[in-house]
């Protein structure tokens, strides 16, 4: 059965459906739902997503909160009613097809409505293309299959999927128009370090104690440190401050202020994901952290086809940020690279020299405007 609070709010017929799993994906659905829309006002567009896409004129059929999952062992328990929404969703789309889908990234989930829409007829487009490049690079088949395009946010990406047969398009990053230029150069609190816990209950649960015993280091040894702990547009304040030693001072950050906070930050120790890049392109030197189950673990081990798993070390080449994961990612490691950074600057005006590079790498502004277009124009040409 399908809790009352996952049962879809709306239904979907001859509208755009663009789906997001996640706290960034919400974010970046939002940015192409106002482009769409600007470009095609008599469009509707529909999906699953979060409060970004809602406020940008997303009518929400189902919350990203029901899929809100990572790792094998964490994905399990739900299984049953994921099952349960996509059967809901092939229902909606039979019975009143939407013009095209728009997925964003999250394949898992993703990989599902990518195959239901080609067995219903419905064109798909991939955008934030997943990492098959990193692991699990037999999913590209998949997709040459299944999706029309492709459009790449990283530039090495286009050429993997030429390789591969896939339709695709560099169309650069999104974060290029959401992050404010000028954050690299704003002045900083030299005391500040910025807490990113993450955007998922389940890796706040298991990062955030290690985050806030860092945090205790770092304060051991320099008392005049300050900390902000960054929020998820999905998350509650209560629940981060539950998850962090109340001795502690802290601010807390919320998601309408979070580049403006991330401006303030000397340094920032940050989950993996997203925000990595986010954090480089403001110019804050960061370690990254990460854990998961030991029988995710076991398999990513045995997957994974990359030397990094944050972009901005796989965009450099080169280890800038420290990658804590798995049994590194604890307090003690984490609260000696802060407290490394706060007592030698040398270390971080290196790192952000290294950092200045990010946006050249990038490509120009303009990401979801150039994709938006480019779908309304094969959507028109296909008669969708």
């Amino acid at each position: 059965m399908i809790a009352e609070s996952d049962k879809p709010r709306a239904e979907s017929g001859g509208a755009i459906w663009i789906n997001a799993g996640e706290a960034s994906g919400d974010l970046h659905g939002a940015s192409l739902a106002r482009r769409m829309l600007a470009l095609k006002p008599d469009w509707r567009i529909t999906g699953m997503g979060g409060p970004a896409m809602e406020a940008a004129g997303c009518r929400l059929v189902w919350s990203m909160d029901a899929i809100s999952l990572v790792g094998l062992t964490e994905v399990l328990p739900g299984l049953p009613r994921i099952v349960a929404m996509l059967r809901s969703i092939r229902r909606q789309w039979k019975a009143a097809p939407p013009k095209a889908v728009v997925l964003i990234d999250c394949p898992d989930f993703n990989f599902r409505l990518a195959s239901m829409a080609k067995s219903l007829g419905i064109p798909a487009y991939y955008y934030i293309s997943p990492q098959v490049w990193a692991w699990r690079a037999g999913r590209v088949k998949f997709l040459e299959k299944n999706v029309r395009k492709v459009f790449c946010i990283l530039p090495f990406e286009q050429k993997f999927y030429a390789d591969h047969g896939v339709a695709a398009e560099f169309v650069g990053h999104p974060l290029l128009d959401e992050l404010p230029a000028d954050l690299p150069d704003r002045p900083r609190d030299p005391n500040l370090v910025g807490i990113f816990p993450g955007s998922r209950s389940k890796e706040v649960n298991t990062l955030a104690p290690e985050l806030a015993g860092a945090a205790r280091i770092i304060l051991d040894r320099f008392p005049h440190a300050r900390f902000a702990l960054f929020n998820a547009p999905n998350l509650r304040e209560e629940f981060l401050l539950e998850r962090w030693d109340s001795d502690i001072p802290v601010e807390i950050v919320p998601p309408e202020r979070r580049y403006d906070g991330m401006g303030r930050c000397a340094i920032a120790l940050a989950a993996s994901g997203t925000v990595a890049l986010e954090l480089a392109l403001a110019g804050v030197p960061t370690a990254i952290c990460y854990k998961v189950s030991a029988l995710t673990a076991f398999f990513a081990k045995k997957l994974v086809k990359i030397r990094y798993i944050s972009l901005p070390n796989l965009l450099l080449d080169r280890e800038v940020f420290p990658e804590l994961i798995l049994e590194r990612a604890n307090a003690a490691e984490l609260g000696a690279v802060g407290a490394q950074w706060l007592d030698g600057p040398e270390a971080t005006a290196a790192i952000r020299k290294d950092l200045a590079l990010m946006r050249e790498l990038l490509g120009r502004p303009g990401a979801a405007e150039r994709t938006a277009r480019m779908i309304a124009e094969d959507v028109a040409r296909i008669g969708a």
